[in-house]
């Protein structure tokens, strides 16, 4: 390793560089780091522990836990979330768990790392064989699998990483991916503590809030999910990042060609896509729309079904994937999952062929197929380009899914043209670039009657006001009225009530409606502003709706409380 700050992972314990920071806010140098993961694994050491649960939302806290239990030969089990179904299958793994958050279990099974600082042990060099981690991956089912690794199979993985893109000078290290999978632990955690970089604490979820802790430092790069990717374009200021933005690695579900374009174009910073999964780490890696590049000692072939297998130094032998691929002369050209096959009357089904071709159609801008709830047939959720946006407003849902449906015809079999069709602002991908199941079938269900209204402010006066975005797929749109669909007036003022009975007080009813205007239309897609004054005095409630601050339409509401309408 020829790198300046270059430390091999079994030495991270090891005095050097004592003063070199690793984090800020708080700040801890690389001394501090060294001697709360030695006290750390004096502690567990004492405690005869042999699994600990690690469940650490600040990144750092996580590395400290990690090397701990490597320093006492504990094993290390990473859940892929906290819910309570997941905690609970992983607790009984272990003897108990480290975390900074809060877990759904008792509290006498969750201890903070600060609660178990222990006769620190000596410093030395790490047994790379000794013990390893666990990580609980959960698919496209939800169910929780658990992949162990041995330390030796993550030293060998972080190291490569450092032969591929080895290190030239510190920068801070920024993620919107979490720490506790086979892509954030090892490119926001691993790779920068042994590189010397400075890692920033917690996932940044958002694009702004990425973007404005990114500019505190001069020189940084990003740990980015594609679903993070896809939706930065209209808000980041990348004039501001150019020269300062050195890299952004991505990965967990292709990033299209279009989006690496922009990006590019913009910050001068192509995206860095690695393709890999929990069970083969990081494999192959490229930018733009070209071949997949193996990383150095990573070996593939296919199997019989043409399915690619990867083996490298961080694999346990020969793992074989789902993925359907080719080998080339530059690498290898991947073709999706070969798992997201159907079967439908007896024929097999491609969800992702589907996909592709639906990906084609300049109206779609995202897209995931499945099996709608309760009964055999294709439901498409469909998020929506500027255009394809635009031909809903001005043509309405049928012209718009009559022309999806013709784009597909000679394209795919006729089974395999939905007949269920889902329009959204977007699609919930996890960092991981994952829908679950549970997702896919709640999102498949009834097409929604109501928005999701933000969380109302309250001003001087008493006047509620909450914000919302009109759903795309409202099921009265077809009747008001099929070629340009917009928001009734009978619909707004049940949101209006709705509205009040949770947020002024539950047993409203409208008895009469006063002074009913109507000014301006609220069609699919427009951001709104709800506004609510209630009146107790009077039992009169008045409501109004704005967009970019021009009124849309407003009325008072007469209303009598549940009681009052049984005795009258």
């Amino acid at each position: 390793m020829n790198a300046p700050f270059w430390i091999d992972p079994t030495e991270l314990l090891l005095p050097r560089d004592e003063d070199r920071p690793l984090a800020a806010t708080p700040d801890l140098s690389r001394a501090g780091f060294r001697e709360r993961a030695l006290c750390l694994a004096g502690a567990l050491q004492e405690r005869g522990v042999r699994n600990v649960a690690l469940w650490f939302e600040d990144a750092i806290e996580l590395a400290i836990a990690l090397v701990g239990c490597w320093r006492a030969g504990v094993m290390a089990h990473l859940p892929g979330d906290v819910l309570p179904s997941a905690c609970a299958r992983v607790d009984t793994n272990v003897d108990f768990w480290l975390s900074d958050a809060d877990v759904p279990l008792p509290s006498a099974r969750v201890f903070s790392s600060a609660e178990l600082m222990g006769t620190a042990l000596p410093a030395r060099v790490l047994d790379a064989e000794v013990a390893g981690l666990v990580l609980y991956t959960s698919g496209s089912s939800g169910v929780p699998k658990p992949i162990a690794k041995r330390w030796r199979q993550l030293a060998d993985e972080v190291c490569a990483l450092e032969r591929h893109w080895p290190t030239r000078e510190t920068l801070c290290v920024l993620g919107s991916v979490g720490p506790h999978h086979m892509f954030g632990l090892p490119f926001r955690v691993l790779w920068p503590l042994c590189a010397g970089h400075l890692i920033d604490r917690p996932q940044r979820h958002y694009p702004e809030e990425l973007m404005q802790a990114s500019l505190t430092h001069p020189r940084f790069l990003w740990i980015a999910s594609p679903a993070l990717l896809r939706r930065v374009q209209q808000r980041i200021d990348w004039p501001v990042l150019r020269g300062r933005l050195m890299a952004i690695y991505t990965a967990g579900g292709p990033l299209p060609p279009e989006v690496s374009d922009q990006i590019a174009a913009a910050c001068d910073c192509r995206p860095i896509e690695i393709y890999g999964s929990s069970e083969t780490g990081a494999a192959a890696t490229r930018q733009g729309d070209v071949d997949w590049r193996l990383l150095q000692d990573v070996r593939a072939g296919l199997n019989e079904h043409g399915a690619l297998w990867i083996a490298s130094p961080w694999t346990a032998g020969r793992e074989q994937t789902a993925d359907a691929a080719t080998l080339t002369g530059n690498g290898l050209q991947l073709h999706g999952r070969l798992d997201r096959i159907i079967k439908l009357e007896e024929k097999r089904i491609s969800l992702l062929e589907i996909e592709q071709v639906l990906l084609s159609h300049p109206h779609v801008a995202d897209v995931r197929m499945g099996l709608a709830p309760g009964r055999p047939r294709l439901s498409a959720l469909i998020v929506l380009t500027t255009a394809g946006l635009h031909t809903l407003r001005n043509g309405g849902r049928r012209l718009l899914l009559d022309g999806l449906r013709r784009h597909l015809h000679g394209r795919v079999p006729p089974l395999a043209v939905p007949r269920s069709w889902r329009l959204l602002p977007q699609l919930p991908w996890n960092a991981q670039g994952k829908l679950t199941q549970a997702q896919f079938i709640e999102l498949a269900g009834p097409r929604p009657r109501h928005p999701n209204f933000e969380a109302p402010s309250s001003l001087e006066d008493g006047t509620l006001q909450a914000e919302f975005d009109v759903p795309l797929d409202l099921p009265v749109f077809p009747g008001h009225f099929p070629c340009s669909p917009v928001v009734p007036g009978v619909l707004q003022i049940e949101w209006a009530m709705d509205q009040a009975r949770v947020h002024v007080r539950p047993d409203l009813r409208a008895s009469n409606i006063e002074n009913l205007k109507f000014q301006r239309l609220m069609r699919p897609g427009d951001r709104a502003m709800l506004s609510l004054r209630w009146d107790d005095t009077r039992h009169k409630l008045t409501f109004s709706y704005h967009m970019s601050g021009k009124p849309c339409s407003s009325g008072r509401i007469v209303c009598t409380s549940s009681d009052e309408s049984r005795s009258v």
